[in-house]
C-alpha cells in the first residue's frame, strides 16, 4: 500500500515509500523539528526563525540531525561571519559514522576584511577524502542569507549555492571506482577556529579583538528519506531506492544527471569561480585520481 507523509517538512521514512507522489512538499522547518546541538549550547542564540551560532576563544558551537537519510536533499540558508573571519570556518554537512564513513562537505573558509570568503567542498567515500574544491562565490555571503543545499542519490552528489550547481560527484562504479550509497548520513553544522590552516594556508590567525564571530542560518529544509535506527544499515539503500510500485522524486531520470543548463552553470562555476581542483593537483597527486580521469566535478 502507497502511503503518502504528509508534514511540515516532506521526510520520509526508511520504512515507508510514496506511492504516485514523486516531489515533496518543499516547506521549512523551525530548527528544533529537524535538529539538536550537539555542543556548545550556550554559544546558541534563538532571534525569532533565525538560529545563530557564536565563536569567541573559549569555544565554538555545532548542531546535528536528529535523524540520519538516505538520498534525497538537504537545504539551509546560511549568513556567514561579517567583517574579519580570518582563521574561522563555518561547515555544513552529512556525514555517516565510522572510520569507513562517506561524507560531504561544504567548508566556508573566514578571510580578512575586504577578502572574499573561499568555499571548500570535499567528498568522502569509506572514509577516503582528499577530494577538495575551493572556490569565491559570485556574491558577498556575509551580506545576506543565501541556500547551500547537498542533493544525494543513487546517481550524484549534487552540492548547490542559491540551486546553481558548483561541484557534481557522479557515480563511477561501472568503472571500479567506489559510490557512497549504503550508508545513511546525518546533517551537521558549527563554527569553530582552524587559524592552522584555513586563511592562506595558516598564514593569517584569527583576531579574538573580533570576537564574536556569529554565523547565522534559517530555513530548514530536509526532503530525504529518514532511516529510523530500528533499520539494519544495509536495508537502507533498497528501502529508499525506487522499485515497483515505490517511486521517490531522487530516482527520477530529471534528477539523475545535470540538465543542459546546470551543466552550463557548473562550467561557468568552474572557469569564473574555482581556485582550485585537488584534479589538478600535481604536486600532491603525481598520478592523477581515477575518478578525475572520468568527469569534470
Amino acid at each position: 500500500m502507497a502511503v503518502r507523509v504528509l508534514s511540515r517538512m516532506p521526510v520520509m521514512s526508511c520504512g515507508l515509500f510514496v506511492g504516485l507522489a514523486l516531489v515533496g512538499l518543499v516547506a521549512s522547518a523551525r530548527f528544533d523539528e529537524l535538529y539538536q546541538p550537539s555542543w556548545a549550547m550556550d554559544h546558541f542564540v534563538y532571534e525569532g526563525e533565525v538560529l545563530k551560532l557564536k565563536l569567541d576563544n573559549y569555544s565554538g558551537a555545532g548542531f546535528q540531525s536528529k535523524s540520519k537519510y538516505m538520498f534525497g536533499k538537504v537545504t539551509i540558508q546560511i549568513k556567514l561571519v561579517e567583517g574579519d573571519s580570518a582563521g574561522t570556518v563555518t561547515a555544513f554537512y552529512m556525514s555517516s559514522d565510522g572510520p569507513n564513513h562517506n561524507e560531504f562537505d561544504f567548508e566556508f573558509l573566514g578571510n580578512t576584511t575586504g577578502e572574499p570568503y573561499l568555499v571548500q567542498t570535499n567528498v568522502y567515500v569509506n572514509g577516503v577524502g582528499n577530494r577538495e574544491q575551493r572556490l569565491g562565490l559570485w556574491f558577498d555571503p556575509t551580506k545576506d542569507f543565501h541556500s547551500y543545499s547537498v542533493l544525494w542519490n543513487q546517481r550524484q552528489v549534487l552540492f548547490l549555492v542559491d540551486e546553481t550547481p558548483i561541484r557534481a560527484h557522479t557515480n563511477l562504479e561501472h568503472r571500479g571506482i567506489p559510490y557512497p550509497k549504503d550508508q545513511p548520513m546525518g546533517v551537521y553544522s558549527s563554527i569553530w577556529n582552524a587559524d592552522d590552516w584555513a586563511t592562506q594556508g595558516g598564514r593569517i590567525k584569527t583576531d579574538w579583538t573580533h570576537a564574536p564571530f556569529v554565523t547565522s542560518y534559517r530555513n530548514f529544509d530536509i526532503d530525504a528519506c529518514e532511516c529510523p535506527v530500528t533499520v539494519a544499515a544495509g536495508d537502507n539503500a533498497k528501502r529508499c531506492s525506487s522499485g515497483g510500485e515505490k517511486r521517490y522524486w531522487w530516482d527520477e531520470p530529471t534528477v539523475s544527471e545535470l540538465s543542459l543548463h546546470q551543466n552550463h552553470q557548473l562550467k561557468w562555476v568552474r572557469a569564473n569561480h574555482m581556485v582550485y581542483d585537488y584534479c589538478m593537483d600535481k604536486a600532491r597527486f603525481p598520478v592523477t585520481p581515477a575518478e578525475c580521469e572520468h568527469h569534470r566535478h
